[in-house]
């Protein structure tokens, strides 16, 4: 899990395999974050691919744990605030199997994790051990715009 701001996302484009991570680090810098309306946006077939969201935060205790097998999400906030935890996978308790279709396992909410209040241009990269509870309100609940980029790590 790498918790960072905007002003630093060129250092995380040499991870991983081959040049994903570049792509999906030059669509968060080269591209005008706060007019795309929300939806799926193909930056390299499956293996790069952003999904940008607008909803209202909800209760920590309302938020899902989740984690991906196959990607890597980036989480970047465009507006709004937004408490995201973290947990590793191996201290997590299973409440909804691995799903292949959707690439996602639901966890219980018994590990509090890390949880870290992210702003506008703020953004986590959650790896595949990585479990994370994004949604969660910092205080109230509140309008949020968001970035989800999916990077395929095999």
């Amino acid at each position: 899990m790498i918790f960072d701001e905007k002003k630093n996302l060129g250092f995380y484009a040499k991870l991983g395999i081959g040049d994903r991570y570049q792509k999906a680090v030059d669509f968060l810098l080269n591209t005008d974050l706060a007019a795309l309306e929300p939806g799926k946006y193909e930056i390299d077939g499956k293996d790069v691919y952003a999904n940008v969201m607008e909803y209202t935060t909800i209760p920590w205790e309302e938020a899902k744990f989740e984690a991906h097998e196959h990607y890597t999400d980036i989480q970047y906030v465009i507006k709004g605030t937004e408490v995201m935890t973290y947990a590793p996978v191996a201290e997590m308790t299973v409440k909804t199997p691995y799903n292949p279709d959707k690439d996602v396992v639901i966890f219980d909410n018994s590990n509090p994790g890390i949880q870290m209040p992210a702003k506008d241009d703020q953004y986590l990269i959650f790896f595949p051990w990585d479990a994370h509870k994004p949604k969660a309100a910092n205080g109230e609940p509140a309008p949020i715009k968001k970035v989800v980029v999916k990077i395929k790590e095999d």
